[in-house]
């Protein structure tokens, strides 16, 4: 029988109607649906013992048919275990097991007519219909919820620019998120279970509420807490964008079939050289391009201007029809880059990594459960499931840069960004990569991938060339680049624009058909006026704080424990120089009648070099030798206060147990006073020792961000611990020294050294001369003074760390205002 079609484009054949607990769906004919507890799924079903995909619902040329899925647990009908089934009359499946199995009741009918009704009698407040600016074809999944839920329509492919649904606003409140009591249901692990609301404040006026989302809900591109809508105005969350059209939201879907628009692209520095002059090429969807070009010629550049993550001084670069640039905070979340150094840990083992890593991605609401489900997915599409338990340090070179894509596929980005993939791999290795790059932009994304190599460029769909001055030399299919060059080779071509440095490359390409056929007949839109534009308001945290600093703690620790000779050290470095203090003659230690102790300096000023020197050296490679990891991680929205919080938090603990042994040790056999200033003098030691060492470790922090190589910091650690020791006020007589005096009041060593002599009354016991010190006072006012200007150090160093870091976040070049 033909398939012939009503007014709506339906096709009248019959309809299966699918009702499990939580809602009904209808499915038509033309595709297979999958049900499971994947929450992609297109029939979710969330009881425990239904597999990820447990069947598949499909019209084949006999009727409807179920198919077990190789379920763990099974599919049943009537008590008995199925693998396939003809549907064909009002049929009750159990899914997982026999007798209490998840129910899945399934019966035929007619298609519904072509008028949406509004079941008043169901208390419905919205609906969901399909857009009557585009037909329904045969592939289309129709989910309809009852007992007061919305009506949902859905695409399992829909084009990136079209609706794949249409949710009409009756009235009330609207809730949407990932959960299943949600009146609109966003299944997508970027979005939180109870994500945002959707509220009419008056009669045709609706506000969106976001409701402490992790990733955030985003009004025309910018994050907001609350906006009100008028037409026209976009509302983002994970993939999924709502566009309010009258009383009506028309949801689209990024699937990853998304077509990219580069557009006359400029980059100057502030002197005015120009890095990257009038690019323009389009991206098709699900292609591999490749960028090639001599050094220098402005790839970086490029790269760091088609990510969002340094804007373009001029041009545009629209994503699916959307100015990357202005919507940049939303959009930042469907983009994944890969730099040319590993963006994961590599002393931990690879699913460990990447928990860790969808910790900090996903929503805190995500269960742990969802988490291992998608790392394993991702595990298994680039094939390192049986690489899961192997530290990354232990893989081969291409097996790390997996790892590395993995990690950014764990978001299901549409875009892909690779900078130098292939570097330092043998050929075998080199193409290994690359074809797995293809396949991965064939399966439903664009991959942009920035090399040197030129060995597999076949594998890419097109090709970018850039010569020297940024300008755009070609673009289009590899095997016509050697021909637009008329070389032989691309080395010879790379020694041509050597050999030819004033020859016009980028002119010669635009005379060429080949720019007509491949960059000048690429989407171009109408955009309108120019809006005037402003930086946004810095958007909300992407996620709960405390979540971050638990999963980064957690995270750091394992690192720690996993470099079993660091641990090593850390543990010994503490005992050594207690030793070393414990073997310097002290004679009386830090006792003796007035004025007759000359060793009690030395000792103290030992002691809290020491503790200065443990500090520092714990903290001043921390940072810069994560940089990478950080810049990625904080374009994915990580907070620089939670990462900063998080160094000090351990290794401050580290540091103050560092600092109570090494004292300890240190005066092993030595006479104390047997009281302080307020309690015993050996607990006020170790607490001036201890707040110093944190003093220390924050300097070694502020030093580690500002520096650009770890080779850096060793140099600094001994010009900063020899400062330290010479401005302690016990090797040099400070007040009424000139320049030095001054200097000691910047230095941590200088106020944790008066604290203890304070304790101990030093300049008592062993007096200067010229006068006392006037930091070195026995009582409590300057007790609390020392030690309070030693934490107020830290706390500068900190906050100058911290602005360091911050800085160290994409660009943005501006955005539309949001209506708060």
């Amino acid at each position: 029988m033909a398939d012939k079609r009503s007014s709506t484009g339906f096709p009248e054949s019959p309809v299966l109607v699918v009702q499990t607990r939580e809602r009904v769906y209808r499915l038509r004919a033309g595709n297979s649906y999958h049900v499971g507890r994947d929450p992609d799924a297109d029939i979710v079903v969330t009881d425990p013992r239904v597999s990820s995909v447990h069947a598949v619902l499909e019209r084949g040329s006999a009727g409807w048919e179920i198919e077990d899925a190789h379920s763990l647990n099974g599919t049943f009908f009537d008590g008995h275990r199925v693998d396939r089934m003809l549907i064909d009359h009002d049929e009750t499946f159990q899914l997982g097991h026999a007798m209490d199995g998840e129910q899945l009741a399934c019966s035929l009918e007619t298609p519904p007519g072509p008028e949406p009704e509004t079941d008043g009698d169901r208390g419905g407040d919205t609906m969901v219909v399909p857009d009557p600016g585009y037909d329904l074809d045969d592939e289309a999944t129709i989910t309809q919820f009852e007992s007061g839920l919305p009506r949902r329509v859905s695409r399992s492919s829909p084009p990136a620019a079209r609706p794949s649904a249409v949710v009409r606003i009756v009235s009330g409140t609207l809730r949407m998120g990932r959960a299943a009591d949600n009146d609109i249901v966003v299944p997508d692990l970027m979005v939180s279970r109870h994500h945002a609301e959707l509220r009419m404040i008056a009669e045709d006026r609706y506000r969106v509420v976001d409701l402490g989302s992790h990733n955030g809900t985003y009004f025309n591109g910018s994050r907001v807490d609350a906006a009100d809508l008028s037409e026209n105005d976009l509302i983002g969350m994970g993939h999924t964008t709502y566009r309010l059209v009258g009383n009506e939201l028309r949801e689209s879907v990024d699937t990853g079939d998304i077509s990219v628009c580069v557009q006359d692209l400029i980059v100057r520095t502030p002197e005015g050289k120009v890095l990257l002059d009038d690019v323009t090429f389009p991206i098709p969807q699900r292609s591999l391009v490749g960028v090639i070009g001599p050094s220098g010629a402005g790839k970086s550049t490029l790269l760091g201007a088609v990510t969002g993550l340094r804007p373009a001084t001029e041009g545009t670069v629209r994503y699916d029809g959307r100015d990357l640039y202005t919507d940049y905070e939303e959009l930042r979340h469907r983009i994944g880059l890969v730099p040319q150094e590993d963006i994961l840990h590599n002393q931990l083992p690879t699913r460990r990594a990447l928990l860790y890593a969808a910790e900090l991605r996903f929503p805190g609401d995500t269960r742990p459960e969802e988490r291992e489900q998608r790392v394993d997915e991702v595990l298994e599409e680039l094939g390192l499931t049986r690489h899961a338990d192997t530290r990354i340090d232990q893989l081969s070179g291409g097996q790390r840069k997996r790892v590395s894509v993995a990690l950014e596929l764990l978001t299901k980005p549409s875009l892909l960004f690779l900078d130098e993939p292939t570097s330092g791999l043998d050929p075998g290795l080199d193409k290994t990569v690359m074809e797995m790059l293809s396949e991965l932009a064939h399966d439903g994304r664009t991959v942009i991938v920035v090399t040197h190599s030129v060995a597999n460029l076949d594998s890419c769909d097109r090709l970018l060339v850039l010569v020297p001055g940024g300008r755009l030399a070609y673009y289009g299919p590899p095997a016509e680049g050697l021909q637009q060059f008329a070389q032989r080779s691309w080395a010879e071509v790379f020694q041509a624009f050597d050999r030819e440095e004033d020859r016009d490359w980028a002119a010669a390409f635009r005379e060429s058909p080949r720019f007509q056929h491949y960059v000048a007949v690429g989407p171009t839109e109408d955009v309108g006026p120019v809006e005037t534009q402003r930086p946004p308001a810095p958007p909300p945290p992407p996620q709960s704080k405390l979540s971050q600093l638990s999963t980064l703690c957690r995270r750091y620790l394992a690192v720690i424990a996993s470099d079993r000779s660091y641990l090593a050290l850390l543990g010994v470095m503490p005992l050594l120089l207690g030793g070393l203090i414990a073997a310097v003659p002290s004679g009386e230690g830090f006792t003796g009648a007035p004025g007759t102790n000359t060793d009690a300096p030395t000792k103290l000023m030992i002691l809290v070099f020491g503790a200065c020197f443990v500090g520092t050296g714990n903290s001043i490679r921390e940072i810069v030798k994560e940089q990478t990891i950080y810049r990625r991680e904080r374009a994915a929205g990580l907070s620089p206060g939670v990462y900063l919080m998080s160094k000090l938090l351990v290794l401050g603990v580290i540091t103050v147990l560092q600092a109570a042994v090494l004292f300890l040790i240190g005066t092993i056999g030595e006479s104390l006073p047997p009281k302080g200033i307020f309690t015993s003098a050996e607990v006020e030691l170790i607490l001036a020792m201890a707040l110093l060492g944190i003093a220390s470790l924050a300097m070694g922090l502020l030093v580690s961000v500002s520096v650009n190589t770890s080779e850096k910091t060793l140099p600094l650690l001994i010009v900063l611990s020899m400062a330290q020791l010479v401005l302690t006020g016990g090797l040099v007589r400070l007040p009424g020294t000139p320049v030095l005096e001054q200097l000691s009041y910047l230095s941590p060593s200088r106020w944790g050294f008066g604290a203890g002599a304070a304790t101990l009354d030093l300049d008592t016991l062993s007096p200067h001369d010229g006068g006392p010190d006037p930091l070195w006072k026995h009582t409590l006012g300057t007790w609390l003074l020392d030690m309070g200007v030693v934490a107020g150090l830290a706390a500068v160093f900190l906050a100058l760390a911290w602005y360091r870091l911050y800085q160290l976040r994409p660009r943005r070049r501006g955005a539309r205002p949001a209506r708060i």
